[in-house]
């Protein structure tokens, strides 16, 4: 069971389909910067979608920071809070929302740990394993602002 502090950071998306890899590619790099920086409050896990199951791998944590593209008109990113409460029952291709996966991890284990979402502009989605150029300045953009997070709450 992690230590209290303890983060979960859970990258998703589809990295052939250009920037909606954009998930894959921030766990990538915080991976890297993880082992170079000795953080061993903060875990990472990436997965082409979420799933029901996830609320099993959450619920040690006490915050998971979901990492997904987005194609909503936001400027570069976006960092919100995911309250359980706001649940909806989305099945689209089998995958769930992240705050489907709270909502779920509470009824569950009667605990959920507390959630934000760390939306990533993304431009083009085609079968195509690449990052566009302004979706890579997005995800630069993105990881400087996680990682003043991540420092900030150690």
């Amino acid at each position: 069971m992690p230590e209290k502090g303890k983060i979960l950071v859970y990258g998703y998306g589809n990295p052939g389909r250009q920037d909606d890899g954009l998930g894959a590619a921030f766990i990538s790099r915080l991976e890297q910067w993880i082992a170079e920086n000795h953080f061993q409050h903060v875990d990472t896990d990436t997965n082409y979608q979420l799933n029901i199951e996830d609320a099993a791998a959450i619920h040690p944590y006490d915050e998971v920071v979901f990492v997904d593209a987005s194609v909503e008109d936001i400027h570069d990113f976006d960092f919100s809070e995911v309250k359980p409460d706001n649940a909806k029952v989305e099945f689209t291709m089998h995958a769930v929302s992240p705050a489907f996966v709270i909502d779920l991890c509470r009824k569950i284990y009667g605990k959920s740990p507390k959630a934000r979402l760390l939306h990533i502009k993304g431009y083009e989605w085609e079968f195509e394993e690449r990052l566009t150029p302004q979706a890579c300045d997005n995800l630069d953009k993105a990881f400087d602002f996680l990682i003043n997070y991540l420092k900030t709450n150690d």
